[in-house]
């Protein structure tokens, strides 16, 4: 027992070593070098053995151009792992950033010793010899190609590639092959520069490197970029020291990835394996090549997850759920990426819906969201409560129960007992929701309990599932006069009348609106009952359009003041529907 708890600490802290690694290296990558500083010195607290993240740090502290620092963790990189060349690149990059050119080509060599074949250490002493024999010949600021203070000094300070990375116009050029390699050049070869001229990013690189604006192309080639006085004064500014260390920088454009060793690289290859069995559909061998890479390596839960895909397509989903319920106890134990262990979460949902356990399967993808919020996720929980909201609904179906409440509703209406009449008018609308009639009896107990809003959504409702329904118009047609809507109230007593010329009711309902209508154009309201009413019809939307459109504002003017164009609009049947609409609601009066 105790052997098993000093290797699950053991593999707890190289989790963790590794979790700020990978944060380290995210921050180096968003150029948040200070950022990826932390991280890394946080992995060395964790696992003050490893020599990758002392390397790590080191191009971290180069890229803030803290050499003397970085110069310290190539030293305890190459003291922890003197066999590897990396170490001294790291060393001979600080040592360039110092200038400490022949102790930098001392390290680079060393390095070389170690790895013949290395180029990034070649490139390294080919730079900094380069630097100290420049540094030795005494070049000064005259020479714009090759002095200290000219463009071959500036474009090999150790600042140049902090400043571009950091400026938004010239990060992408460091992705760019053929960018580095014309720098590059340019860095080793000052006199190459001319050639370059006329390729804006070089123009770009130069006005990040000078601070001013620099002219491009043709107009550089010119001679203005260098006959131009002020151009002059303001390049007087650039670092005068000796050739800098542009290597120093381009060291620290990556961080040391450790590729994995031992058994975890053979578990790595199992995997690869599983993978292609996968892609294959040959489910069984992908099961036996994540089983392989489970006994190899149990501290990477991103095998016991495959094993699970694997048992989802093999629709074994309680296998599915067990493979699940093992990488989120695992990934606990090891304090894995929040993220892994979501991911497990979400695909035990998955099976859980494949079994219709939908309440399970949205416990299971709410837990995961609380792990890591993941637009996936979110969309499954979604579809899933939606699914199973339509499922209890559709389970609640039942016509039979659903005529008893209605029936048992028209009984408590007549004996005035409204509310109790809406909660059985409702419970047979969940029964069956397609009986339009529920709805026009219950927005009648709205009606009676003055709650037009859902009378008026009720009448709505029920004329739109059956528009041969004469009894949905006249409930919408008293909800609307109620509320002293009379313009509306009386489009909708006519609609109804379309379907049944001879409905009294609805006839009734007609001639109670026409009396309010001509109530307010014969001036028998007062006057605050007018603005009332108008106030009211100017919050339909229609009502709206019509006074705000330029063309009806002109028309009503005519009608107040110039009878000749009035009697020209009244030939038109869609300008006079307007009018009309306007008399109804009480806006316009006619006395």
């Amino acid at each position: 027992h105790s052997s098993q708890r000093a290797r699950r600490s053991f593999n707890q802290g190289a989790t963790m070593a590794d979790e700020y690694k990978a944060q380290g290296n995210a921050a180096f990558s968003a150029g948040n070098f200070a950022e990826a500083v932390e991280h890394f010195t946080a992995a060395i607290g964790v696992d003050s053995a490893n020599h990758v993240f002392y390397s790590n740090r080191s191009a971290a502290h180069a890229a803030l151009e803290n050499f003397d620092a970085a110069l310290t963790d190539a030293d305890k990189t190459v003291e922890v792992k003197p066999d590897w060349a990396k170490g001294y690149s790291r060393k001979g990059a600080a040592l360039y950033g110092l200038q400490r050119f022949d102790d930098a080509i001392a390290a680079y060599e060393a390095g070389l010793a170690i790895d013949p074949a290395n180029d990034q250490l070649k490139s390294g002493l080919e730079d900094v010899t380069a630097a100290a024999q420049r540094a030795n010949s005494g070049a000064d600021g005259d020479d714009p190609m090759g002095g200290a203070g000219g463009i071959g000094s500036m474009l090999s300070s150790p600042e140049l590639y902090g400043k571009l990375a950091l400026d938004p116009t010239t990060r992408g050029y460091l992705a760019q092959p053929d960018f580095i390699a014309m720098l590059t050049d340019v860095q080793k070869h000052p006199d190459s520069f001319s050639k370059y001229m006329s390729d804006p990013r070089m123009m770009k690189v130069l006005t990040v490197a000078l601070g001013v604006s620099v002219m491009s192309g043709d107009d550089a080639m010119n001679g203005g970029l260098f006959n131009d006085k002020s151009g002059a004064e303001s390049t007087a500014d650039a670092p005068a020291a000796a050739a800098a260390p542009v290597r120093a920088k381009r060291a620290a454009a990556e961080v040391e990835v450790e590729e994995p060793t031992g058994p975890k690289a053979e578990a790595k290859k199992e995997k690869e394996l599983g993978n292609a069995a996968y892609k294959a559909k040959d489910l069984d061998a992908a099961l036996v090549h994540y089983n392989n890479a489970i006994a190899l390596d149990p501290d990477d839960i991103s095998y016991i997850t495959n094993k699970a895909a694997v048992n989802f397509e093999k629709q074994d989903f309680d296998a599915c759920i067990k493979n699940c319920d093992d990488a989120v106890e695992r990934g606990r134990e090891l304090r894995v990426d929040y993220k892994m262990v979501a991911r497990a979460m979400t695909r035990k949902g998955n099976a859980l819906v494949k079994q219709d356990k939908l309440e399970l399967a949205i416990e299971q993808y709410q837990k995961s969201l609380m792990e890591h919020r993941n637009a996936d996720t979110l969309t499954r929980l979604n579809n899933t409560e939606k699914t199973l909201k339509d499922k209890v609904v559709k389970a609640y179906l039942d016509p039979v129960k659903a005529e008893e409440a209605r029936t048992l509703g028209n009984e408590l209406f007549k004996d005035q007992k409204f509310p109790e009449a809406v909660e059985q008018y409702t419970e047979s609308i969940r029964r069956n929701p397609e009986d339009h009639k529920v709805y026009s009896n219950r927005a009648a107990c709205y009606t009676k309990l003055a709650a037009f809003y859902e009378a008026e959504k009720d009448a709505k409702t029920c004329i739109k599932m059956d528009p041969t329904f004469v009894k949905g118009y006249s409930r919408l047609g008293h909800v609307e006069f109620f509320t002293k809507q009379y313009d509306k109230a009386l489009e909708t007593y006519q609609a109804g009348l379309t379907v049944d010329p001879e409905n009294e009711e609805l006839k009734d309902g007609l001639r109670r609106t026409m009396g309010e209508i001509q109530k307010g154009n014969s001036g028998q309201l007062d006057e605050d009952e007018m603005k009332t009413r108008q106030a009211r019809a100017m919050q339909d939307p229609e009502i709206q359009c019509i006074m705000q459109d330029p063309i009806m504002r002109q028309v009503l003017d005519d009608f107040s003041n110039h009878p000749k164009a009035a009697a020209e609009h009244q030939k038109s049947p869609m300008i006079m529907a307007k009018i009309q609409k306007l008399i109804n609601a009480g806006i316009v009066q006619t006395r």
